[in-house]
Formats: structure tokens, C-alpha cells, sequence
């Protein structure tokens, strides 16, 4: 029920949000800011999947809970990323284009790399991974809702003007109730695995936010510019890492061990995240 039905709406619904914020502006706004927009598509594609698989082995993770790791750190940012960005007053704009271009993108290097993840980590135990089939539904429930999104904003500005604000906070809402759901009915095996997971995933998002702070001040980039970055770096589309590693692990109810990091990463970040916004957003003041 949790995978089969509720998953797929609450994944729709999250980037059909994000596409109604979007404009074919967006995409070419990369090639006004290049070096924040590198840095940031960098950090994104290449360091988090480093950072990722360095915590799966320094904490020497069981396979399944490794290739939800490796899942998450694959996942772009979503609408989360988009809201910590304008809370801490960082640069919405560039927010926004890394989102929406890395999320295109994932749906070509997630599969694969994913597939690749699943064959290191599990070995001889490792499920098959259809790459094009996955790479298909990520296809439906991410570009697809995007690209409505966008269409209803070039065509029906005003309609989009009012239901825009109403779709963010829903989506917000149901990735909550989702995470909820999905905890609650795998209780067990939260507590079972929280302990291993929670310290990891919080590594993981603390190497992440440091390392976008301080990339980015390597590269000049400014206050605002330097937060979008960071944060883009640290927080990932949690209901996409739900979503990949349930249809991985070919479970259609429940929340398979490859998911679990994703589920459980939507909770621990906030530990981090919070403060981290609330002096971002001192520092723009």
C-alpha cells in the first residue's frame, strides 16, 4: 500500500510542486552563475556518492543498508532543498536550477549507479536491477510532473500564482505523512537498525553541509551563493531515495532495508539542518 500507491502520489505530487516554480529561464540562469552552478552540479554528482560510499565503509554497513546509502546519495535535492534555501536567505534562483537540472539528470546516472551499488555491495545476493525499467518509472514520477508543472506556469500564470504556495506546503505535508507512515509501520526495524544508521546518516550530513561551505568559499562564491550550495549538497529528495530503493529491492508494500537510510535520513537531518539555516540566515543579515 505504502510503495504501490501512496509512494508514487506523494513523489508526483513533490515534483509537480517544483515544476510549478519552474520557467525555461531556470535552465539557462546556469549560464549566468557558472561557477556556483558547477560547484553545486559537482558536489551533487560527485562528491556525495564519494562521501556516501566512504561512510558505508567506515561504518561498515550491511549490504542492503549500504545500497540505501549509496541510493540517497545519489538522489538531487527536491522542494525540501528549495524551503531551507529561502529560509536561510541563500540564493533561491540557484537553488532552484540545481534541483531541477540534477533532477533531470538522475534519471540517466541513478539507475545505472545504483545498479553498480547493488553488484558491489551485495554480490552474489544482489537483485537484478533492470536499469532501463528503472530509469523509465523514474522518468514518469519525476520529469513528467515536472513538465506539466512548467507547461501550467507558462500557460496559466495566474491560476499557478494561486494554487503554487498551496502545492508547496501540501507536498511538504505529505512527505511528512509519508515518512510517519513509513516508520511507523516498520517500528521494528527502525529500532533494530537506528543505531548504526542514525550516527552514519549524520556524518554523512555534516561532512556534506561542511564541505558546500567550504568548497564554496574556496571558489569566492558569496554568502547567499555559498548557503544554496551547501544546502544542496546536504539535503536529498528523500521521497525519490524511498521510492529507488523499494522498487530495487521489488517490494510493493512495506519499507525494504534499502529504503530504510532514506526513511531515517529524512529525520535525522533535521537535527543538523536546523542549525545550520538559523546561522545561515544570520550571516545575511
Amino acid at each position: 500500500m505504502l510503495v504501490d500507491l501512496f509512494l508514487p502520489a506523494v513523489l508526483t505530487a513533490i515534483m509537480f510542486s517544483l515544476g510549478l516554480g519552474l520557467r525555461t529561464t531556470d535552465f539557462s540562469r546556469v549560464l549566468r552563475t557558472p561557477r556556483a552552478f558547477a560547484l553545486g552540479a559537482f558536489n551533487q554528482m560527485i562528491l556525495l556518492p564519494i562521501i556516501g560510499f566512504a561512510i558505508c565503509i567506515v561504518f561498515g554497513l550491511p549490504p542492503a543498508l549500504a545500497v540505501g546509502v549509496m541510493v540517497l546519495a545519489l538522489c538531487p535535492g527536491g522542494v525540501l532543498s528549495n524551503v531551507l534555501a529561502r529560509f536561510a536567505k541563500g540564493s533561491v534562483p540557484l537553488s532552484v536550477s540545481l534541483t531541477a537540472v540534477i533532477s533531470l539528470t538522475s534519471i540517466i546516472t541513478m539507475p545505472i549507479l545504483a545498479a553498480l551499488s547493488v553488484s558491489y555491495f551485495m554480490g552474489a545476493d544482489a537483485p537484478p536491477v533492470d536499469v532501463t525499467a528503472l530509469g523509465v518509472s523514474m522518468f514518469l514520477l519525476t520529469a513528467v510532473p515536472v513538465a506539466i508543472g512548467m507547461l501550467l506556469t507558462r500557460f496559466a500564470p495566474d491560476f499557478v500564482a494561486r494554487l503554487a504556495p498551496w502545492m508547496s506546503k501540501i507536498a511538504l505535508v505529505l512527505f511528512v505523512i509519508l515518512i510517519i507512515l513509513a516508520l511507523a509501520a516498520n517500528w521494528a526495524t527502525f529500532k533494530a537498525n537506528i543505531a548504526t544508521l542514525g550516527p552514519a546518516l549524520l556524518t554523512m550530513n555534516a561532512a556534506l553541509l561542511f564541505l558546500g561551505v567550504l568548497t564554496s568559499k574556496l571558489a569566492g562564491l558569496s554568502v547567499q551563493e555559498t548557503t544554496t550550495v551547501a544546502i544542496e549538497s546536504g539535503i536529498q529528495n528523500g521521497t525519490l531515495g524511498i521510492a529507488v530503493g523499494s522498487m530495487i529491492a521489488g517490494v510493493a508494500t512495506g519499507l525494504p532495508e534499502m529504503a530504510l537510510p532514506t526513511a531515517i535520513y529524512s529525520v535525522t537531518t533535521w537535527a543538523l539542518s536546523l542549525p545550520f539555516v538559523a546561522w545561515r540566515r544570520s550571516l545575511a543579515n
